[in-house]
């Protein structure tokens, strides 16, 4: 057991079970949407996720320890402290452990410490990836990284569109992480279902994701699995208006100097603002969707 890992009761009581877990991240709490609206939805995701047969699994850094698990009362005090708590990625755990603070967990961070904790599954909103103008400025999320080196399923919808997708693509093929489309052939585009971008293989049923991924974990494969998920047809955003609204956050951002792990955050934000809110629904509805699948993949994968 790792020393500085706290794995809440309730979730180390399924793992000991082998009942289905399922981990969510804590960026999308204190990073990605405004207080009371994060609470809501972090607390409506982990309801889904019951209500799809398996048990939810925050994960956060708070005074210093890993978090496999959190309280209501701890995601409570996520939501209101906002950015004031860290964004930790891997190169900050270290600091944040030894100085015994708080930190929001990313794509990565999660991934890292469901797997310390025997998670086998994590649902998101979207993961990042190769950010536009990357062939100069070297942006790239340290989150394809991970999917390349640590064992967990990813379901997301796809890479934020703010992103560089067909770059993207590539660097996950060069890393041999197996991009999967949910009832798609296409990558989603996080706020639309399509992208122009092929993905690897395309499964349409919880069975098949599950049989796909107990294959990986039987042949020892060192990397993780993304699985794309489309947002519902009815929450999709119309194309042109999603664009226009990413093209003047980019240039907003490039003008502010915004750069590093301060530029998704500061893009969501914008593209919500420009958007009149509709790109947040859109986020939120997403996300319940990733949770269902994850949850009923998870519970096929623990039978």
């Amino acid at each position: 057991m790792n020393r500085y890992l706290d794995i809440a009761p309730e979730v180390k009581a399924a793992l000991d079970a082998g009942k289905p877990v399922v981990a969510l991240e804590s960026t999308i709490i204190s990073h990605g949407m405004p207080y009371p609206k994060n609470v809501q939805t972090a607390l409506l995701v982990e309801q889904t996720i019951r209500e799809n047969g398996a048990v939810p699994a925050t994960i956060a850094v708070i005074g210093g320890r890993l978090k496999a698990g959190l309280s209501a009362d701890e995601i409570e005090y996520l939501g209101k402290a906002g950015r004031k708590v860290a964004k930790a990625s891997r190169r900050d755990l270290p600091a944040l452990v030894a100085r015994g603070a708080d930190g929001a967990t990313t794509v990565t961070t999660t991934m890292m410490i469901a797997h310390m904790a025997g998670i086998r599954i994590f649902a998101t909103g979207g993961i990042g990836g190769v950010h536009r103008g990357a062939e100069t400025t070297m942006d790239i999320s340290a989150d394809l990284e991970e999917l390349a080196q640590t064992p967990v399923m990813v379901v997301c919808a796809g890479a934020k569109s703010i992103l560089d997708l067909g770059l993207t693509l590539e660097y996950l093929e060069t890393k041999g992480v197996p991009v999967i489309g949910y009832g798609t052939e296409e990558l989603p585009a996080f706020y639309t279902r399509k992208s122009g971008f092929g993905v690897d293989y395309r499964v349409d049923s919880p069975e098949e994701l599950a049989a796909m991924f107990r294959a990986q974990r039987g042949m020892n494969y060192k990397g993780g699995m993304l699985v794309t998920n489309p947002i519902p047809a009815e929450y999709a955003m119309d194309k042109a208006v999603i664009d226009a609204a990413i093209e003047q956050a980019l240039r907003e951002a490039a003008e502010q100097g915004v750069h590093g792990k301060e530029t998704t955050p500061f893009l969501l934000a914008r593209v919500v603002e420009l958007t009149g809110g509709e790109s947040l629904e859109s986020n939120i509805q997403l996300v319940l969707n990733n949770a269902r699948l994850a949850a009923k993949t998870a519970a096929l994968l623990a039978d």
